[in-house]
């Protein structure tokens, strides 16, 4: 099927974007990757009027360390942040979640920025944020502003971002002594997309967990943090015992996604499975 007709925009600063949204409303689509937006557009389940292209914009891609974080403009492709140097070494866990996402052409083209807005509930990206408590920097008619990860993803499909903003920047902590990360994933064998994904980020202090941050993707309508695993984890050595029951809460309080082809016991399942061995390279690496 071909696309409705539309205008195509190149906007050459990030405020030329904002006006360009304002000016066109809800008629408008940004565009970077364009893997999540241009299937819609093509199969005519969303009809935008404007597309503005912002991957050309000046400091929106590209990754840097400022001030104790990472900041990484939001139309840095995948394969950048898969094999940067400083993503490689500030913070192993986003370069080895990036590398697990869909196949060379995706990483190429696909950027973070597209797949935290776009909100897929099975996605990468968002539980890896969560995990290592990233805030998102937007610019909007009103001027910049920073949104915090824990209340970014809002429900399926749906953030906390306003129609008329464009998400800029992810700023991510770079993570102090004894901190280790990982990143576990079981993929769908076609789409690449996780079937369950859990990403987890903790601190060691004296043989003990300290802090302990655990997203998930690919179970519920959104990706969202495992609090109920963290809080059974925290204070604990992370011996195979404790990593277990911890595991073990990974979907407490959550609904699960319906799906003809699973049972909700198996997701469940695979979700303990894959925290547990996210927590234990961690906790490995931590140490």
């Amino acid at each position: 099927m071909y696309p409705a007709p539309f205008e195509y925009h190149r906007a050459s600063t990030a405020h030329e974007a904002v006006a360009l949204l304002g000016r066109y409303g809800s008629e408008a689509k940004l565009l970077a990757g364009g893997h999540s937006l241009l299937p819609l557009v093509k199969l005519r389940f969303a009809e935008p009027k404007h597309l503005i292209d912002v991957r050309r914009v000046p400091g929106l891609s590209g990754v840097r360390e400022e001030g104790g974080a990472l900041v990484i403009g939001a139309a840095t492709p995948h394969a950048v942040l898969e094999t940067s140097p400083l993503v490689q070494q500030k913070l192993p866990i986003l370069s080895e979640a990036a590398a697990q996402i869909g196949d060379p052409q995706v990483r190429n083209m696909g950027t973070i920025g597209g797949s935290l807005v776009h909100a897929d509930p099975a996605a990468d990206l968002p539980a890896v944020m969560l995990a290592t408590g990233a805030t998102l920097e937007a610019l909007g008619p009103k001027g910049p502003r920073t949104l915090p990860i824990d209340t970014f993803f809002f429900k399926l499909f749906t953030t906390m971002l306003g129609p008329d903003e464009l998400l800029t920047a992810i700023r991510i902590p770079l993570p102090g002594p004894g901190t280790g990360g990982a990143y576990e994933k079981f993929p769908h064998p076609a789409s690449r997309y996780a079937i369950v994904g859990a990403a987890v980020q903790l601190t060691l202090q004296g043989g003990r967990v300290s802090t302990v941050r655990i997203g998930i993707t690919g179970v519920a309508q959104k990706a969202y943090r495992a609090a109920a695993a963290e809080a059974a984890l925290t204070g604990e050595a992370p011996d195979a015992a404790a990593i277990a029951g911890a595991a073990a809460r990974a979907t407490e309080g959550i609904a699960v996604r319906a799906d003809p082809q699973m049972s909700e016991a198996y997701w469940r399942s695979l979700a303990t499975t894959f925290t547990r061995r996210a927590l234990q390279r961690a906790a490995k690496r931590a140490a």
